[in-house]
């Protein structure tokens, strides 16, 4: 109670409208010794009848019921709100009882694969997402659970084959245990990596009294360095243009000095072709004239046939064409 939302480590599923709702989760240290009360509001959706209820969880720290040899199991074919119900953890732990033979047996974590970074399953009735299951025991694990770490089996889940475990088929019936991702933890053969740190005194060390900068501070002149941002390319544009109107202009060669370079027979000809150029272009603008006698159709008296006559004039040839 007191904040907008449920605790970090707690976690709530509900698959459906209609189907049970499930609190989870396993507190850090921190949290040990630190009631924690949660408010739960429920309604009816038909008759709209609300009920709220409070509920107190205590935690208490792990040291107190010590547990060293811990495995996590991951079971296949099972959904975290199927594996939180009582019956089907209490079957569970019994066949891990019953492979390991410890004393005390008591499951510590069960996270669903999705919150470890599983993809969600087809929507197929008999596909389920998968569930991590932690138990804790007082007693080494056994020859069993061992035989998942023999080089023969590494092999085998090296190349996503089945592991060959004596003991799966006391699990078999009710549980499809990955026994590939196994993870077997001994905390009494873990060695402490705790350093220690050298903290200083936390006092920096004393330099003087701040002193700001004066307020007579010379004001910077930017009129040459505007000038050298602005000339500069200025006078390399206007060599530049200089260089072009020189090139464009001044380098001409004319037509007079086009001509003395040029063969006599070729001027007559370019002006030949010049002076016939313009006798055709007069002679298109005159097109809606009389056609002269010349060009008329010529019927002979005793053949009967058709004579036509074309002439075309030009500066120097007339051919004529029957």
């Amino acid at each position: 109670m007191g904040y907008p939302d449920r605790p970090g480590w707690l976690r709530y599923i509900q698959r459906t409208p209609y189907s049970d709702g499930v609190l989870y989760g396993s507190p850090t240290i921190e949290n040990v010794g630190k009631p924690t009360i949660i408010e739960i509001t429920a309604y009816n959706r038909r008759t709209f009848e609300t009920a709220r209820h409070n509920l107190i969880i205590n935690i208490m720290s792990a040291e107190d019921f010590p547990l060293p040899y811990q495995a996590e199991f991951f079971i296949k074919n099972m959904n975290v709100e199927e594996m939180l119900a009582s019956e089907v953890l209490g079957d569970f732990l019994g066949a891990v009882k019953n492979v390991w033979q410890p004393e005390r047996l008591n499951a510590i974590n069960i996270t669903s694969a999705l919150d470890r970074g599983g993809r969600v399953p087809l929507p197929i009735n008999d596909m389920k997402e998968g569930v991590y299951v932690m138990v804790g025991a007082d007693v080494p694990f056994s020859s069993c659970l061992r035989e998942v770490e023999n080089p023969q089996n590494q092999l085998r889940c090296s190349q996503e084959m089945e592991p060959v475990i004596t003991c799966d088929k006391k699990f078999r019936t009710q549980f499809h245990i990955d026994w590939c991702k196994i993870s077997l933890v001994d905390n009494t053969k873990q060695v402490s990596t705790y350093q220690e740190v050298i903290r200083g005194e936390g006092i920096l060390p004393d330099g003087g009294e701040y002193k700001p900068p004066s307020d007579t501070l010379k004001s910077r002149d930017y009129y040459s360095d505007f000038l050298i941002t602005l000339a500069v390319p200025s006078a390399i544009a206007l060599v530049l243009f200089l260089i072009l109107a020189y090139i464009m202009c001044c380098r001409r060669e004319g037509v007079e000095k086009r001509n003395m370079q040029t063969p006599d027979l070729q001027l007559v000809h370019h002006s030949a072709i010049q002076k016939s150029t313009k006798e055709l272009r007069d002679m298109s603008k005159n097109r809606e004239i009389a056609w002269p006698l010349s060009t008329l159709p010529v019927f002979h008296p005793v053949t009967g046939t058709c004579h036509i006559r074309l002439r075309f004039h030009s500066s120097r040839l007339q051919e004529n064409f029957v």
